[in-house]
């Protein structure tokens, strides 16, 4: 079990933080074998280029370093904020000291041991950090840079959600609520994790909270020097996002006698939160068109828009969901929330 103590000044000072770093190791675990696997439109897609950029890049040297139950943290440091990206991710990634690399890649040889020598020779050399943030640089463009604006809006919603509920019941509530096997009493957060114990202070510097979309199983943290302390949870609207299919055309085609095509598109599309910049995108559309049609889908109570740092999401009501649901075929239900509840691990 591990503990972190926190102080008023620590509640002051915690704050909600985007990590692109982390979701691009969390996708090469899923693709590497490590975690759980990835669904299956995703890893159809995502397989091939996998593949290739073991056989061009040093990633089997970035696979090798995540353990069954943990891996190194330099690789994926805690983020600065909501603002963070991948240049951020990657300039932190490039500057880790090697020491600190160095006694992090260490730690994961003694517990799993790397047979293939060219992969323990680069990993013992001067130029692991270097090679590491070359191979997950490609890894980020080829594999994951395409799908990170529908994972950053799922985690955007989430903080929306997690901001209201402190505003509403506190901090304890809110903590409680990222994963059930939380417990927050008095001064101290329980987190079980299977690999770390003792009590870890805050230090008066706060705690991150990071929603993920493919942390696996349910919540990883940042507890060592020197890094920030932070902690890595399931974004509520994971699985919309895994479960989501393709629009059926007659749903569409009925929604659109209603509200017009352009207008059903994007109430369909808006299962999942995104931005307007995001649904031009995705919808192949012109941003001032897709700003009009939110204005009226919103004036007439079907959509809801909230501010997520820099971002404005706009997501279905109640409303807006029912009527997606009634135009569609009957079916089996699609899961919404975190998805199933699994036990933690630490990173």
């Amino acid at each position: 079990m591990l503990r972190f103590t926190a102080t008023a000044e620590d509640l002051l000072r915690s704050r909600f933080a985007l990590s692109p770093a982390f979701e691009l190791c969390g996708l090469l675990r899923r693709l590497g074998g490590r975690d759980a696997v990835l669904p299956a439109g995703w890893g159809v897609r995502l397989a091939p280029g996998f593949t290739r950029l073991r056989g061009e890049t040093s990633l089997d040297a970035v696979l090798a370093l995540q353990s069954s139950r943990a891996g190194v943290n330099f690789v994926a440091p805690p983020p600065r904020g909501l603002t963070q990206n991948w240049a951020d991710d990657l300039a932190a990634i490039r500057a880790t000291p090697l020491a600190v690399a160095r006694a992090e890649i260490d730690a994961v040889l003694r517990e799993q041991p790397v047979r293939d020598p060219r992969i323990r020779e680069l990993l013992e050399s001067d130029q692991v950090v270097d090679a590491v943030a070359d191979a997950l640089d490609r890894a980020w463009h080829e594999l994951l840079a395409p799908d990170w604006p529908q994972l950053r809006a799922v985690c955007e919603r989430d903080i929306v959600h997690r901001v209201g509920v402190i505003g509403e019941r506190g901090w304890k509530e809110a903590i409680e609520g990222l994963e059930g096997a939380l417990v927050w009493q008095g001064q101290h957060l329980s987190v079980p994790v299977r690999a770390a114990h003792g009590d870890v202070s805050l230090a008066g510097e706060g705690l991150l909270l990071v929603p993920s979309v493919l942390v696996w199983p349910a919540v990883a943290v940042f507890h060592e020097e020197p890094w920030p302390k932070a902690l890595i949870y399931r974004a509520r609207g994971t699985s919309v996002l895994w479960e989501r299919a393709a629009p059926d055309p007659d749903a569409l085609t009925a929604l659109a006698g209603l509200l017009g095509a352009s207008r059903a598109r994007l109430l369909v599309e808006l299962g999942v939160p995104a931005s307007t910049s995001q649904l031009a995108h995705s919808l192949a559309m012109a941003p001032g068109a897709v700003g009009d049609h939110l204005a009226v889908l919103r004036t007439t109570g079907l959509l809801v828009r909230a501010r997520s740092g820099r971002s404005v999401l706009y997501r279905r009501t109640a409303l807006g969901d029912a009527l997606v649901a009634g135009a569609a075929p009957a079916g089996p239900s699609v899961a919404s929330g975190r998805g199933d509840p699994v036990a933690p691990v630490r990173r």
